[in-house]
């Protein structure tokens, strides 16, 4: 399914929706994601490697929803969330993406070994996109905004 495709189901579907800008919204989501990044820290600590990563990336989720929807842009879909940092934001996806697939992996899968120093760089990794994505969202304008949640409704068209 191209993305044009799937971006428009999950529209009809209200999984992909324009809504109206909440900083509270950007709040919650901001303290989950530092929540989650915490958390990965703890259970690296007591050696809990693969669900330290899966925090990780959620960490870093977290962080996404927190600019979205304080652009006003409500997603239900982890890889549709990405797509749209790139898309509509014009910021680099790469990190997310592959946190993404190191979560799924190993989430999902047996056969996966994995070092303490690589869930170290995970949470590393993690912690530079949360400033990164937290700094982009609080020097957001309201023109800003209405730019991205006016291509964001071009987007889903």
């Amino acid at each position: 399914m191209r993305k044009t495709d799937f971006l428009h189901k999950l529209a009809k579907e209200k999984k992909l929706q324009v809504v109206e800008p909440s900083e509270e919204m950007r709040i919650a989501y901001l303290q989950r994601a530092q929540e989650s990044l915490s958390s990965a820290k703890a259970l690296l600590k007591i050696g809990n490697l693969k669900d330290s990563v899966a925090l990780a990336y959620y960490s870093m989720y977290h962080a996404l929803l927190s600019l979205l929807f304080r652009s006003g842009i409500k997603c239900e879909n982890h890889t549709a969330a990405i797509i749209l940092l790139k898309e509509i934001f014009n910021l680099d996806n790469a990190v997310i993406s592959k946190a993404k697939s190191e979560r799924v992996d190993k989430q999902y899968y047996i056969d996966f070994a994995i070092t303490k120093e690589e869930v170290m760089k995970s949470i590393h990794i993690a912690e530079e996109f949360i400033i990164e994505i937290n700094n982009f969202t609080e020097n957001l304008t309201e023109d800003k905004i209405k730019e991205y949640r006016s291509k964001t409704v071009k987007r889903l068209q």
